[in-house]
């Protein structure tokens, strides 16, 4: 299953190499906050990233991006034509590090483990995953019927309704 975990992005700034690409340093719990490269410069002021909660797919190979390294990928919805594009937006309340799940509240200890980066490399978890994951008319993030929540509440879009996420 996927990795998914509430980060606070505590340092951002445009990547040396690449006019479409920032560089993060996201908290998502670990002894040392992790670099992660996101195409969002057309769509996410700069501003609007530093001390900001955010949603981190977690558990993806490292991946080389202009010399740099990412370790994750911040999650975002978009609208079906890609113009309009926005962070996932953790609840008031949630913790850096925190494992988001689906589901109600009982669920939260029933999810699967987390694949490791390379299991979801070769099973294409992610592939299989992210077609089914969407905000619903009120913004929510589901996977088919389950909430997407953290201890403190669903996770959401702030303005893009029934949109895909990636």
């Amino acid at each position: 299953m996927l990795d998914i975990r509430v980060g606070l992005v505590l340092k951002a700034w445009r990547h040396e190499e690449a006019d479409s690409l920032y560089v993060e340093e996201v908290d998502v719990g670990e002894p040392e906050p992790r670099i992660i490269c996101s195409g969002l410069v057309k769509y996410v002021p700069l501003d609007h990233l530093q001390d900001k909660k955010v949603v981190v797919l977690a558990n993806l190979k490292p991946r080389n991006m202009r010399g740099v390294k990412s370790c994750g990928m911040l999650m975002a919805a978009s609208d079906a034509s890609h113009e309009n594009v926005e962070l996932l937006v953790p609840p008031e309340g949630s913790i850096p590090g925190e494992r988001i799940w689906f589901g109600s509240e009982d669920e939260k200890q029933s999810q699967p483990a987390a694949a490791s980066p390379n299991q979801v490399q070769k099973k294409k978890i992610w592939e299989l995953v992210q077609p089914h994951l969407k905000t619903d008319a009120s913004g929510i993030v589901v996977l088919g019927v389950h909430l997407m929540r953290t201890s403190a509440g669903v996770v959401v879009s702030r303005s893009l309704k029934n949109a895909n996420i990636s």
